[in-house]
Formats: structure tokens, C-alpha cells, sequence
């Protein structure tokens, strides 16, 4: 609920600190008084466009404050203030201040932290509800009719949403199966070409290595053979070193006595044999590791080579193969497969179709359901109105197929005839001011139970009538204000008379300014008001009294 609005340098109004309560209040004033500036000043504050001729003349800066006691701790509300990063305390009343520079440019604030015009925007479709001639939304947008319709219903097209969210991702997922299919099905030949390939030369992990490392082995064992077979003779030939020593040791074991030296050297050279044996044992036995077969040595050196050649051919590490082999035959097989998903994709596709209609269908027969009975419930509130002759239909018509969405397949928009035999159309395009005006407070009245904003303002929408149509108006404007706070603009006496709080617009020159104010209205100044309204710049004592009468039935 708005609770005050503080105005300051906005076109007329240099300074006004206004306070608002539940029930009725109305805004009267003299045409030309300034009733549309409060109205736009607010509007700054919901997030209209920050229009730099609505900074008073000769001052830097307009500025539009307004608080809000509401809940914010769930709902709407709460969300996108959650959305938006702002701390606020649900205690805390909702205070939005709008800045707008004479030079250009404006700035916003919810609770002192910074926010965007357009943040502002969304919080004022929840705050509060403007209805007028010239409103555009609310009421008169078709494009909100059928969220009233199902909250008057009280439809819940959950349900349908969901249906219709695993509907398109049914279709979704179909279509991506069919394009990665049509993708796979295009490499089909490569693929089997590949896999046979792959699975014949059946690679394996670590391959490489092992034939590398084998291959060197061989090569070397090539290259030293004949060093090796030399270092045998040497040690081992008929002529070779170990030979000689033992010829020597069995020698100086026959004189070896004959001196304490010669047996020193028989030692040492009974030591040294000892050494060149093992010499020898190494040398054998590198010999028979580094043994190669010229034929094995082929062998590997082909298959080393045609394992890098396909590595190199198809992009991976050689050690990558096998899991290459794997993969390829998978994505073979999804192909030999493809068309058993495809069918179960569509079959799914086709389910989900089937519950979306079903559910679809459910809202479309509430719907009709429900508007039967709101063009009932707004047929009670026209003859009051004195549009005996108009007629209110809510028009339910099938969307096209690729409009259907998650709240159905039905467009929905208000219409009305005026005169008996006219065709119906849009509120906007048959109806005249007065009577659109009606069309919107019968509309609302008919709705009202069903919520919305907790502040709703109509804008002058009693121009044109008058006597028992006005009275009727202020009769269901005070009806509707039981719930909720409601704020009038008003030229209507009638409707003036049934304020529970009465707001008196002036403009005052002094002869320099003109400035417009608000004057809180106590009991005899409401008198004296309502009393101008019915008689004109000239009160008479008669209109006191028909001011009186308007508002002891009030």
C-alpha cells in the first residue's frame, strides 16, 4: 500500500509531503490545477521516462519519493528484489526515490541502494494499478486478458506448463538426434573403412615403446657384433689372454717355491684369470641379449612403423589407438542403432504431445467455464452503470499452432457491443470515453475479488456522467476500496462524497510562481468542496445542503 509520497521541484509543485491510508481517497481540484502532476510524479517513482520538463523551472533537480508498506518477504515482490541483489529486510517499508536531472539523465534508489528505471518498472506493476481513458495496460492490454481470466477462474495452468516444457524438450532432443544422426550416417563408409582397418591391425596400448625399445636393442646387437666376437678371442682363443695366464700360473706353480715373490705373482696371476673368466661371462652373456634376428628385426621395424603411420593418419598418439578403435566402433554402432532411438525419441515426442493437448484442453474448458461466468458477474455492473444496452462477452479463440505456449492454446481478449445489434470488438476501439471508463470500474469490480495490486488509482474515470451513473460509480468504487486502497481522480461530487480521505488540489500564484499544493481536507472544508463541485466558483447554500445529503448517504 502507498503510504506517502514526497514531491520536490516537479513542474508546479515545489515542495508537498503527502501521506495516504487504506479505503477510498479522492483527488479533487479545479481543471488545470495540477491533479495530472501528481500522477506523473508518481509515475517517476514506478519507472516512467524521466522526462527533464518535469523539473520545476529554475532548479537543477526533480525528486519523487514514495513508500510502501507491503510484505516483500515472499512473492513477486521478494523475487526480484532477490534478482536484483538487494538486502532488504521484509520489516522494512519499501521506499523507492527517483532523481531527474534538468540537464539530463535521472537516477533511482530502493531503500538508499542503487537500482534501474527499469527495476522500478517491474516493481510498479505489483505496487500499484493505474486505470484511466488513455491506459493502455492493465485492463485494456489483451495481452494481460488471460491471466485475469484464469486468476478469476482461479485456473491453474501449471500443469500445462510443465507439459509443455518436456514437450519441446522432447522436440528438441528428437532434433538433435536426427542432425547428429544425419551427421554420423555422412561419415557411415569412413567409419567402417576405419573400424575394419583399426580392428585388423588391432593396436595396443604401450606398443611403441616396446617395439622401439626392442628394435634399438636388435640394432646395436648389430653393430657390435663383431667387437664382441674379437673380445672372445682375445680372452678365449687358442692364442688369447686367459690361455697365456694359465700357461704362466702352471709354470710358476712349479718354481714357485723357489722364491717368495714367484708366489706373490702366481696370486696375482691366479686373480687376474679369475677377473678376465668373469670378463668373459659378461661379454657372453651381452652377446646373447644383443642377439638379433634379421627377420625379427623386419618384423618390428614394419609393424613400429605402420603403428606410427596410422597414429599420424588418424591424428592421436600411437598409444591412442586402441582407445581410438573403441570409440570409432561405438559411434559404428550408434549408427547400426540410430534409427531404434530415433523411433523411441519420436515416440516419446509423441507422448508428450498427447499430455500437452490433453492438459491444454483441460485450461481451454475452465476458461470457457470461467468467462461464462465473468461476463455474468460484469453484465450484474453495467445496468447500475447505465449501459443497459451494452453487452460484455470474454472471447475465447484457438491460437495458431505455433503460438501455443506453456498457458495454452487459447488467445483471450475482453469485448464489448454498446448498442443491441453491434457487433463486438476491443474495449478500446467502440467505446466512448465515459462508457470505456464504465466498461473498466464494472471490469474491476467484477475481478476484484480476485486481487492484484495493492494500490489502485483511476484516473477522472467518471468524466462525462453524472447524477445517478455518478452515484452509482462512487457506490462501487467504495465497495472495491473494502479490500484495498484506492485513489481517485474525480470531478464527480458523487463519487467525492464517498472518500474516506479527501486530498484538495490547488494552484496559487503569487505573482511571480505559480505553484501547485494539496490540502488535507477536514470535515467542513470536504463540505465546502463538495459543494464547489456541484455548484461551480460560486457556492450557495443550496449546495452546501446537497453536500450534506451526498454525505450523510455516503
Amino acid at each position: 500500500m502507498l503510504t506517502a509520497l514526497s514531491i520536490r521541484d516537479v513542474v508546479l509543485i515545489e515542495a508537498l509531503d503527502l501521506e495516504f491510508h487504506d479505503g477510498l481517497g479522492v483527488l479533487t481540484g479545479e481543471t488545470g490545477a495540477g491533479k495530472s502532476i501528481l500522477l506523473d510524479a508518481l509515475g517517476l517513482a514506478l519507472g516512467a521516462r524521466g522526462d527533464t520538463a518535469l523539473v520545476r523551472h529554475g532548479t537543477a533537480q526533480a525528486v519523487v519519493t514514495a513508500s510502501f508498506d507491503t510484505p516483500h518477504r515472499d512473492g513477486p515482490i521478494a523475487a526480484l528484489l532477490n534478482e536484483n541483489g538487494l538486502d532488504i529486510d521484509s520489516g522494512e517499508p519499501l521506499i523507492i526515490r527517483r532523481i531527474v536531472k534538468a540537464d539530463g539523465g535521472s537516477r533511482a534508489f530502493i531503500n538508499d541502494q542503487p537500482a534501474s528505471a527499469g527495476l522500478l518498472r517491474e516493481l510498479g506493476t505489483h505496487l500499484v494499478e493505474i486505470h484511466g481513458q488513455h491506459d493502455d495496460r492493465g485492463l485494456l492490454a489483451p495481452s494481460g486478458h488471460r491471466a485475469l481470466l484464469d486468476a478469476f477462474g482461479r485456473i491453474d495452468s501449471g500443469p500445462a506448463a510443465r507439459a509443455h516444457r518436456t514437450w519441446r524438450a522432447a522436440e528438441s532432443e528428437l532434433a538433435t538426434a536426427r542432425a547428429e544422426l544425419h551427421i554420423q550416417e555422412r561419415d557411415r563408409e569412413w567409419l567402417e573403412h576405419a573400424v575394419a582397418e583399426l580392428t585388423a591391425f588391432a593396436p595396443e596400448t604401450g606398443e611403441e615403446e616396446i617395439l622401439a625399445t626392442r628394435r634399438a636393442g636388435m640394432q646395436r646387437g648389430e653393430k657390435i657384433a663383431d667387437d664382441l666376437r674379437a673380445i672372445a678371442d682375445l680372452l678365449e682363443g687358442s692364442d688369447g689372454g686367459l690361455a697365456r695366464l694359465r700357461q704362466a700360473a702352471r709354470i710358476l706353480e712349479r718354481v714357485g717355491e723357489d722364491h717368495e715373490a714367484l708366489g706373490e705373482a702366481l696370486a696375482a696371476i691366479d686373480r687376474a684369470i679369475t677377473e678376465g673368466a668373469e670378463a668373459q661371462d659378461k661379454v657372453d652373456e651381452a652377446a646373447v641379449a644383443l642377439a638379433f634376428d634379421p627377420a625379427r628385426l623386419e618384423e618390428d621395424e614394419t609393424r613400429l612403423f605402420d603403428l606410427r603411420a596410422l597414429a599420424r593418419k588418424h591424428r592421436v598418439q600411437p598409444d591412442d589407438l586402441a582407445a581410438l578403435t573403441e570409440e570409432l566402433a561405438a559411434r559404428l554402432d550408434r549408427i547400426e542403432s540410430g534409427g531404434a532411438g530415433i523411433a523411441a525419441l519420436e515416440r516419446a515426442l509423441a507422448e508428450a504431445a498427447k499430455t500437452y493437448d490433453t492438459e491444454a484442453d483441460v485450461l481451454t474448458a475452465r476458461r470457457i467455464e470461467a468467462a461464462a461466468r465473468l461476463d455474468a458477474a460484469v453484465k450484474g455492473e453495467l445496468a447500475p452503470l447505465k449501459l443497459d444496452a451494452a453487452r460484455f462477452r470474454t472471447a475465447i479463440a484457438p491460437l495458431a499452432a505455433e503460438s501455443w505456449g506453456a498457458a495454452g492454446k487459447d488467445r483471450v481478449e475482453f469485448e464489448i457491443s454498446t448498442n443491441p445489434g453491434a457487433p463486438f470488438a476491443a474495449l478500446t476501439k467502440i467505446a466512448s470515453g465515459g462508457e470505456l471508463s464504465r466498461f473498466i470500474l464494472a471490469l474491476k469490480v467484477a475481478l476484484a475479488e480476485e486481487g492484484g495490486a495493492a494500490t489502485m488509482i483511476f484516473d477522472e474515470i467518471d468524466r462525462g456522467v453524472g447524477g445517478a451513473v455518478a452515484s452509482a460509480i462512487g457506490e462501487r468504487l467504495a465497495r472495491l476500496a473494502g479490500g484495498t486502497q484506492l485513489l481517485v481522480v474525480t470531478h464527480s461530487p458523487q463519487v467525492a462524497a464517498r472518500g474516506g480521505h479527501h486530498l484538495l488540489i490547488a494552484k496559487s500564484h503569487d505573482g511571480i510562481v505559480t505553484r501547485t499544493g494539496v490540502i488535507v481536507l477536514d470535515d467542513a472544508a470536504r463540505r465546502e468542496e463538495i459543494a464547489r463541485m456541484l455548484s461551480g466558483a460560486r457556492i450557495t447554500d443550496e449546495a452546501r445542503a446537497q453536500a450534506d445529503r451526498l454525505l450523510e448517504t455516503a
